[in-house]
């Protein structure tokens, strides 16, 4: 892993005192970088470049429908399935895109792509999906609210309090982060099962009108198609490869964004530029890794910038770092495979309570000013 500062790991990450002037003036540094980046065009919509984006997808889509049938009743199918999760996970990558307002000048034409894609294509809930991540992006890695860290299979922090009751659950959390990447696999389930539940539950949902039939659609219409084609235990498994594997790709794409990254107490108060920058780890790589990750491989500037189109990312990044740089605030680097080796070796930390994730000095720095 590699920072502009050039510290070692994100447990040890430090940041020069900020007294309430000194805060007021990052502020106000930022607005300036927010301002630059404005006058070269970085938050200009690309529609051409999305509506393209989108034309492929159906293209690949509709290929995938054909190689299905094609194939016909081998086993086989379950190639096609692991296929058919890339390319609603590439789907659902440009759904997030519409959720935070990057395609389309109207929030309403963006609500309505995002509700398309997430509901109809991914069979996901949009009104779900975006009341959580809004939280994460408002407090990202922040106990109490940031809910990606909330304790649930795994534990990202030890302020969660509670230890297993079992001896077994006591083994599994220890080794919680090799667990990480075989849990993922369940992701995919989850994902339809929160979305159903949120839908369907007694919170208001904003669009549930319109998200009930376009799921009830998608996940009814899609099992009658599999079982109708395929043998019954072919199709089971069709759908199992394909549910495992499209939450496995959702989570590998997610988590080196934020896991392994200081997690802050409920009481910190954190400027805008820090909370966003040094709870954000981009992943290195060149278009391979764009594609693969559909952009999110530039969390910092996606964090600083949510609004901004995804191509137009890669072009931000040397403004950003350079801002960074600047005004002493660590910007964290990482390869694809060494986040992956952070996002293990924290949890599994965690899960030992091997250290007191809170003696981090940017937490006490920032706890209760």
């Amino acid at each position: 892993m590699t920072t502009s500062s050039a510290v070692p790991g994100p447990s040890t990450i430090t940041a020069p005192s900020t007294p309430r002037g000194e805060a007021r003036r990052q502020v106000s540094d930022f607005t300036e970088l927010a301002k630059a980046v404005r006058e070269a065009g970085l938050m200009r919509r690309r529609h051409g470049y999305y509506w393209t984006r989108f034309a492929v997808l159906n293209v690949a889509l509709a290929g995938v429908a054909a190689l299905a049938w094609w194939v016909g009743e081998s086993w086989w199918q379950l190639a096609v399935a692991a296929l058919l999760a890339v390319v609603l996970g590439q789907f659902m990558f440009l759904g997030h895109d519409a959720a935070h307002r990057q395609i389309f000048d109207s929030g309403r034409w963006n609500d309505a792509a995002s509700l398309v894609i997430a509901n109809l294509y991914a069979g996901m809930s949009y009104g779900w999906w975006q009341h959580k991540h809004s939280r994460h992006h408002a407090k990202p890695n922040q106990v109490g609210a940031d809910p990606d860290i909330k304790t649930g299979a795994l534990v990202f922090h030890l302020e969660s309090g509670g230890k297993p009751r079992t001896r077994l659950g006591e083994r599994l959390r220890a080794r919680q982060g090799s667990l990480f990447f075989p849990l993922l696999l369940l992701e995919g389930l989850n994902l339809h099962v929160s979305g159903l539940k949120t839908i369907f539950g007694k919170e208001p949902v904003k669009h549930r009108s319109t998200e009930i039939p376009l799921v009830l659609v998608r996940l009814v219409g899609y099992l009658a198609l599999v079982f109708w084609f395929l043998p019954l235990g072919m199709a089971f498994a069709f759908i199992g490869v394909q549910v495992a594997l499209f939450g496995l790709y959702m989570g590998a794409v997610f988590a080196p964004n934020h896991k392994g990254m200081p997690i802050v107490p409920a009481d910190s108060k954190i400027d805008f530029l820090r909370r966003q920058v040094l709870m954000s780890r981009n992943i290195t790589g060149g278009r391979h890794i764009d594609l693969y990750m559909g952009g999110l491989n530039f969390q910092v500037e996606h964090h600083l910038f949510p609004s901004m189109p995804s191509p137009h990312l890669r072009l931000v990044q040397p403004m950003v770092k350079a801002f960074c740089e600047e005004k002493l605030v660590p910007y964290t680097e990482a390869t694809l495979l060494e986040s992956y080796r952070i996002v293990i070796r924290h949890l599994d930390k965690v899960g030992l309570q091997a250290r007191d994730p809170f003696s981090c000095p940017l937490t006490s720095e920032f706890r209760s000013r």
